[in-house]
């Protein structure tokens, strides 16, 4: 028996438009390979004559959510306006009132999901959000339905396309950072105000929302250690690869007998690990599981027709699915009382310092690290590269150092050290996971 559902899209802008494309223009396919008859009930914008140019029937417009609830013929309704205030008012509003939620906002979810769904379960309502999370990629499916058999014990990804696309072109042409995010902004990679996505916001909120996910418990963002790519140069980016590195902003989270470890940072990972190919705005996430060991999901992190693509399996899924489920951890604002966060982590290093060119000074910073219990794998007097100052650096070398795995607390220490000194002064510091 044909089932029929009826949608209704709040917002029309990159995702929303993509959304309203994809479920009027694959509506026979969803009704011949899903058994789903869907169909576009209602349509809430600011701008109704630029709605109508993009092809949406006038009758189907709403000026408010009440309009938009109120219509009997609306089953399940999906959020694309973004931000948070005005985008958790309307998802309350339409849960309450027993309409099904499809949303894309990742900080929406990361925020305020213990809200929506005890609202969800007092009305029996779903709510689903794979698009809040890596665009088309469907990793939140796949910690849901694929690797449930398993505990995950890490995850992995370089889930934010701005600054993968901004750290790729410095790579491949020596670019420096600058010049590269003008460039990202230019083709609308990156926002005027770039904050978000380069400051590792935006990866942030992604990785509370997937580390919960794949941990059975709740992972607030204000647990998670962030750093972003501002400070990056292409000096280091070289460096790291002259020593078989590849530099990406990476979300990582680990689950062991510690506890939850949760950061967003810079990170030089080996040229050979799977991630370092992944390049340009695309996005990959790798994750470990005790049982199936590693798995990787590469594709599109961005984008109308990707992220629609998210947003549209969840309105198939949902049509398709009568039986709804919740969290499986105690969903509230705060992490539960029992679970441990890592907050001194560890980690291999690269440190980049500019000392003075005499002797005694490899001596003296060895002697540091060793007083600190850090133990080395490599240091190198380098040559300069192109782009460092000649004249701030004279009568001084660059110097790269690179650690064996060391605590977080242990580093920080030695680089307070190294540049008490006055022999030179730490430029760089960037973490290495192998």
């Amino acid at each position: 028996m044909i089932k029929k559902i009826g949608v209704a899209i709040l917002g029309l802008g990159v995702v929303g438009g993509g959304t309203y494309k994809l479920l009027t223009e694959h509506k026979e396919y969803y009704l011949k390979t899903q058994n789903v008859d869907i169909t576009v009930e209602a349509v809430l914008v600011r701008n109704k004559e630029k709605a109508l140019a993009f092809g949406v029937p006038k009758n189907v417009l709403c000026s408010n959510i009440a309009e938009v609830v109120a219509n009997p013929n609306v089953d399940i309704v999906v959020e694309t306006i973004g931000g948070c205030e005005a985008a958790k008012e309307y998802v309350l509003t339409a849960l309450r009132d027993g309409k099904t939620v499809v949303t894309a906002n990742k900080e929406l979810i990361c925020k305020y999901s213990h809200e929506l769904e005890r609202v969800a379960k007092r009305t029996g309502c779903g709510l689903y959000f794979e698009a809040s999370c890596v665009g088309g990629v469907p990793i939140i499916r796949t910690l849901l339905d694929g690797v449930q058999a398993n505990k995950v014990q890490e995850m992995m990804g370089i889930i934010n396309g701005t600054t993968n696309y901004i750290l790729s072109k410095m790579s491949q042409e020596g670019a420096d950072y600058g010049e590269t995010l003008k460039e990202a902004q230019r083709l609308g990679y990156a926002e005027a105000d770039p904050t978000n996505d380069v400051e590792g916001f935006d990866a942030l909120y992604k990785l509370s929302i997937l580390s919960s996910l794949a941990f059975h418990t709740k992972v607030p963002y204000t647990k998670i250690f962030r750093e972003g790519i501002t400070k990056v140069t292409g000096i280091d980016i070289a460096y790291g690869k002259d020593l078989g590195y590849t530099l990406k902003l990476l979300a990582i989270g680990k689950n062991g007998e510690d506890g939850v470890e949760v950061r967003v940072h810079p990170t030089f990972i080996p040229e050979t690990h799977p991630l370092a190919s992944v390049s340009d705005s695309f996005n990959a996430v790798y994750l470990k599981g005790d049982a199936v060991g590693d798995v990787m999901l590469y594709g599109r992190g961005a984008g109308s027709f990707p992220t629609a693509s998210a947003v549209v399996s969840d309105v198939l899924y949902a049509s398709t699915h009568s039986e709804v489920r919740y969290s499986t951890f105690k969903n509230t604002a705060n992490a539960d009382g029992s679970v441990k966060f890592v907050s001194d982590f560890e980690s291999a290093y690269y440190l980049r310092l500019s000392v003075d060119d005499e002797a005694g000074v490899l001596a003296k910073i060895s002697g540091v690290f060793s007083k600190c219990n850090i133990s080395l794998v490599e240091v190198s007097q380098v040559s300069k590269k192109k782009g460092q100052n000649e004249a701030e650096e004279m009568g001084r070398v660059p110097l790269v150092i690179v650690t064996h795995t060391t605590k977080e607390s242990l580093i920080k220490n030695a680089v307070a050290k190294l540049n008490a000194l006055k022999i030179g002064e730490v430029k760089a510091l960037i973490r290495v996971e192998r």
